[in-house]
């Protein structure tokens, strides 16, 4: 089920299981999931893409295993708010991954997320080559970071 808010989406999830935030590119998916009370997000793991059902086989795995309530996906918004080729992708890839599962699925402003992920990593220190393999699902745990954030000010 794809919610087009957060709002509808904290509605249709339980109150307490983790859930899990994606960065989708071209090449990888990062991974990011939170703990059980939606209080912090980690990054998890950065899924190299190679066919839609390869990639979504291991997103379940990683659903199934971790007991995911529902999957943030990051929406890469123009700069103006509009919506582009990758954000249409982005769509298309819910759309196809609510065929495969009932979680529900919403969609996380992912603007400057990659930026803020390469701010922290350098701030961290950390080496050009690692920080090309753990850019991405470091920029999931920034969408997934705003999107519980967000869910906690709704509860309150």
């Amino acid at each position: 089920m794809i919610c087009d808010t957060v709002e509808d989406f904290a509605a249709a999830l339980p109150t307490t299981r983790a859930i899990c935030g994606l960065d989708l590119g071209t090449v990888t998916i990062g991974v990011a999931v939170s703990d059980g009370m939606r209080r912090v997000a980690s990054p998890l793991e950065t899924i190299k893409r190679k066919k839609f059902t390869l990639d979504v086989a291991r997103l379940l795995e990683i659903v199934a295993a971790r007991n995911i309530a529902g999957i943030v996906l990051g929406l890469p918004l123009n700069m103006d708010g509009s919506e582009g080729p990758r954000a249409q992708s982005t769509r298309a890839f819910a759309r196809n991954l609510s065929r495969l599962t009932d979680l529900p699925i919403t969609y996380w402003d992912e603007r400057l997320s990659t930026v803020a992920a390469e701010r922290a990593l350098l701030e961290a220190d950390t080496s050009r080559k690692r920080r090309d393999e753990v850019i991405d699902h470091v920029a999931a745990g920034i969408i997934l970071q705003g999107a519980l954030d967000r869910l906690e000010y709704l509860s309150r």
